[in-house]
């Protein structure tokens, strides 16, 4: 019948509701801010796939700093920031705006991930690389008020996303092998199969590195990271014998297999290409690698072989340069692999600026000797300026120098390469790669999707 509603009005009470006499005026009961909208998508992809970070819901020329933060395995925390104005209607896209500042500048869609760097006062030397690909790398991506560069940890966020990135897809299979004097790990596309194959042989650091294997097996491809080298001990060459269990397994086409490899793993691969009886794949790829030194010899004479240029090794700021222990590239036939006898398609990945390896002059020797033998078509080669000597898959941070052990001693090597180029060199050589994988070994099922 009164009061500060009447009629008959089920909600009367909330909206009617007023100051109590004696409150200061102009009071209202409800805010009408509109808190910034953080999307990111996918929120849990491969780590190959491309992130659309958008922010909507800022003020109209407002200047914000993305972040994204990650901490690793161990324990050390990483990351990447850009600074961005918003245009007319308050919304910052960072495929399509460009970054005025940060760890990177202009418009990078990944520029989040692939600029990322240990935050001030990290150890020196670190480089950012998953050791168990069964669990994901999670990713904080953040929008801040303002052009930040420092004390991101004492501000609040407007907004805050978390993002999981996986080297596995859902369904592959990751099988743990030690047989016939073989160590290494299997991982298996899902699927009925049976798929094509290749084995995965990482560089002289030594050790079982298996997140590209795992990456490759979520495109399609049964791939066996190979532990050929301990650092304890040089092991006997495993090579042939891990072919043929790759080969052997149910789960792959036997006449679809490749070689894959990483520096000196690219080495190793070149050598059973061009002399192996029992391996006979169907095409190659090597990154930042060399036809020079494994010619027919175990790894220990190998690497004796290698410790007679020592003398060569550069230091400069602290830091190693391998790179001219193999030059001048040497004219003795022995001294170099006959990749005039290899039969397969060779994909050749090159960063111009590799200060490890002469990786530039060892593919322009190959070429020559490839076109004397007759077998020059089968070589593609992909050289990348501005790249460095560890070309990873795309949108891993890049790493100028990091902590390598050599024998006992733990140096800061210089692998060479700048950020935005190296960055640019690993997202179009893996596209390259898995095309080249998928020519040669023909795979027709569909990627497994997260």
């Amino acid at each position: 019948m009164g009061g500060t509603y009447k009629g008959v009005e089920a909600m009367g009470l909330m909206w009617s509701m007023q100051p109590v006499p004696g409150s200061r005026k102009g009071l209202r009961t409800l805010s009408t801010r509109v808190w910034p909208l953080l999307l990111v998508k996918p929120t849990r992809g491969l780590v190959d796939e491309k992130l659309k970070v958008i922010v909507r819901n800022l003020n109209p020329r407002q200047e914000v700093t993305l972040r994204c933060v990650h901490q690793s395995e161990d324990k050390d925390v990483w990351e990447g920031f850009g600074h961005y104005i918003s245009d007319q209607h308050g919304t910052v896209t960072v495929a399509k705006d460009a970054s005025m500042g940060g760890t990177y500048k202009g418009v990078e869609a990944m520029g989040l991930m692939w600029s990322m760097q240990p935050v001030p006062g990290s150890r020196k030397g670190l480089r950012l690389r998953k050791k168990h690909v069964l669990s994901p790398m999670v990713f904080h991506i953040s929008v801040f008020d303002g052009h930040i560069t420092q004390g991101f940890s004492q501000l609040t966020a407007l907004a805050t996303h978390a993002v999981e990135r996986w080297y596995v897809a859902p369904g592959v299979q990751r099988v743990y092998l030690q047989e016939k004097g073989v160590q290494g790990t299997l991982f298996i596309p899902p699927g009925p199969g049976p798929f094509p194959g290749l084995l995965d042989l990482w560089g002289g650091g030594g050790g079982l590195v298996e997140y590209r294997a795992a990456l490759l097996a979520s495109h399609g491809f049964v791939s066996f990271a190979l532990e050929y080298l301990s650092s304890e001990e040089i092991n006997a060459p495993t090579t042939d014998a891990a072919y043929q269990i790759l080969k052997s397994h149910a789960m792959v086409q036997k006449d679809r297999l490749a070689l894959f490899g990483l520096s000196f793993g690219s080495t190793i691969a070149l050598s059973m290409a061009a002399y192996s009886k029992i391996i006979k794949p169907r095409c190659c790829v090597c990154i930042s690698g060399s036809h020079v030194n494994a010619v027919q010899r175990t790894l220990s004479e190998t690497f004796q072989e290698i410790a007679k240029n020592v003398s060569k090794i550069r230091v400069e700021d602290g830091q190693v340069i391998w790179r001219d222990i193999i030059l001048p590239i040497p004219a003795d036939p022995s001294m170099k692999i006959d990749v005039g006898q290899i039969k397969c398609p060779v994909l050749l990945v090159n960063g111009s600026d590799d200060q490890n390896l002469a990786t530039v002059e060892s593919a322009e020797d190959m070429e020559r000797m490839m076109e004397k033998a007759g077998n020059r078509h089968l070589l593609q080669v992909l050289t990348y300026p501005g790249a460095g000597h560890l070309i990873e898959p795309p949108y891993t941070p890049h790493h100028r120098t990091s902590n390598f052990v050599i024998g006992k001693d733990k140096v800061l090597m210089l692998w060479g390469g700048q950020a935005k180029p190296h960055a640019d060199a690993q997202e179009d050589s893996w596209e390259k790669i898995v095309a080249f994988l998928q020519q040669h070994l023909y795979f027709t099922g569909s990627q497994a999707k997260l």
